[in-house]
């Protein structure tokens, strides 16, 4: 095959991927989006020819620039940093595959090895420091979500698994079409493909219609301040962004009211936790909730944390412009339910180049190029272990800030502390009226999923909303205009199979892989090694 086709070859992939992705692409192509590049890798391997890399590091740019281009609107430099290593780390994973397969088959069979590389990839992806795993393809299905019920068992790594096992399956119809294969094999072919798009589809859609909340409910209030996080958030008083929120909220809250959620950074007051009982915003936060007796609010804030001498080597510790002491800077949730002990809860998993640079001593001098978007900027401080809220009397909340509801694991392993609701609390402004924050407000959905939580979604500006276990929207608020919801949801205290094992698929995908890497790299070294015995 010539080399230009093999390169439109390459870009149907990523254009592909990309109209399949929400919340403007059609879901189901994904289902075929990855067949182009297996073809490319056919060829390829069967011809010895090289360039594998870089036809998939092609495939997978156009994918990321062109379903997160909306990254450029807070960040030139680091959105052409997210583009291109992202596409290269997946490219990679891509050329292993290619290596692995002609190596241990000869490029004949094998191509189930790319299903446990590429979800091994995935897990890794959202656990180091460079995490954005915005484009996992288990992701896909955001908006099908009555199609992907049984994420409560799998998780969006299940949808992964899904989508790739299809991919080989259509790719293996078509190369019985191509080589005219008998009939039979053609039908073989054909009904396992139709078969293992349906049914889970069908599974699925009894799963949602025979599902039924437990009647447990709470009346929530959810604030949608509209503060340009550019222009305003971080100029203004604290007192006058308060009474922005307080303002709201006294246009819905009711007697009835248990919970009030305010959006991520919603205080800016600088405020350290070794005197949190200092804080005058938080104290004005009590006072609104002493006039309104039984509520407890959520609420986004930054707050700072003096470092023992003996931890100032720690990543994310700062110094003092002015003395030789150290502390953390957090990006934090709030808990302030009367006149009782605050609880806190510091985002933990950080927005890669702006929250967070990595460790690695090569990269450290580039943290004091950390991206700004307003506010503390470079790496932040982050809990040891997960944190959920529990009130007085004994309601747990899983407390998840912005970024932190890309990842399942991650809040199914604070839900498994006891948690019977998610607020999400986030700013989604910094993108403009762009696909970004909408992208951002499905991952919420897939959570509800997976924990089979309510999950009542508090942002700076759009889209705030309130969704059931089942992953329905109610009640979401448009973009950049200030808005207040209220309504009940049920409780639920039931761990789902997800939530007790977490991404089990992944741990097994690992499992796999190495072990396949280990054969592929021996079998290489010894077809490589001379025979000693020639000499002879």
């Amino acid at each position: 095959m010539k080399q230009k086709y093999l390169l439109l070859l390459s870009m149907a992939t990523g254009l592909l991927l990309t109209l399949s992705w929400p919340v403007n692409g059609f879901a189901p192509i994904v289902f075929v989006a990855l067949v182009p590049i297996l073809f490319v890798q056919q060829q390829l391997g069967d011809s010895g020819r090289k360039g594998m890399f870089w036809h998939a590091w092609l495939a997978f740019l156009i994918w990321n620039v062109l379903t997160t281009w909306w990254i450029w609107h807070s960040t030139a430099i680091g959105s052409i940093l997210a583009f291109v290593l992202n596409a290269l780390f997946t490219a990679v994973i891509f050329q292993l595959y290619h290596l692995s397969r002609k190596k241990l088959f000869n490029n004949k069979k094998g191509l189930w090895i790319l299903v446990f590389y590429w979800i091994s990839w995935e897990y890794f992806h959202m656990n180091w420091d460079l995490t954005w795993s915005w484009l996992n393809l288990g992701n896909v299905f955001a908006t099908q979500h009555t199609w992907i019920q049984w994420y409560e068992y799998t998780g969006a790594l299940g949808g992964t698994l899904w989508v790739l096992i299809i991919n080989i399956l259509v790719f293996e119809l078509i190369q019985t079409i191509i080589q005219r294969k008998t009939q039979v094999q053609k039908i073989v072919k054909g009904s396992m493909a139709i078969l293992t798009v349906a049914a889970p589809i069908v599974l699925s859609l009894m799963m949602y219609h025979n599902y039924a909340e437990a009647e447990d409910p709470y009346e929530i209030v959810v604030v949608q301040p509209n503060i340009d996080p550019y222009n305003e958030q971080y100029q203004l008083q604290f007192d006058e962004l308060l009474d922005r929120n307080f303002e709201l909220i006294e246009e819905v809250i009711t007697e009835n009211t248990r919970f009030v959620v305010s959006p991520e950074s919603a205080i800016q007051e600088d405020i350290w936790e070794g005197y949190i009982d200092r804080s005058r915003a938080l104290k004005r936060i009590q006072g609104f909730i002493n006039s309104h007796p039984g509520i407890t609010v959520v609420i986004g804030a930054t707050t700072y944390k003096h470092v023992d001498p003996e931890n100032s080597n720690l990543h994310g510790a700062r110094k003092f412009r002015d003395r030789d002491k150290y502390y953390f800077a957090y990006n934090t949730a709030i808990m302030v339910e009367g006149f009782t002990d605050f609880q806190l809860h510091h985002k933990s998993k950080l927005t890669p180049g702006v929250e967070a640079i990595p460790s690695w001593g090569i990269l450290k001098p580039l943290e004091s190029f950390a991206i700004d978007l307003g506010g503390t900027t470079g790496t932040l401080g982050v809990d040891e272990y997960p944190v959920a809220f529990k009130t007085t009397d004994e309601i747990g909340l899983a407390p998840i800030i912005c970024y932190e509801s890309v990842y399942g694991e991650f809040v199914a392993d604070i839900v498994k502390q006891g948690a019977d609701f998610i607020f999400v609390i986030t700013n989604d402004g910094w993108w403009g009226n762009t696909p970004g924050h909408r992208q951002h407000f499905l991952f919420s959905v897939l959570r509800a999923i997976e924990t089979r939580r309510s999950v009542a979604r508090s942002a700076n500006t759009g889209t705030s909303a309130f969704i059931n276990q089942r992953g329905d929207v109610s009640q979401a608020t448009d973009y950049w205009v200030p808005a207040v919801i209220k309504t009940s949801l049920n409780a639920n205290q039931e761990m789902t199979y997800y939530v007790k094992n977490g991404d089990y698929i992944a741990r097994i995908s690992a499992f796999i892989s190495a072990l396949v890497l280990l054969i592929a790299f021996v079998r290489g070294y010894l077809k490589n090694k001379p025979n000693t015995t020639d000499n002879f």
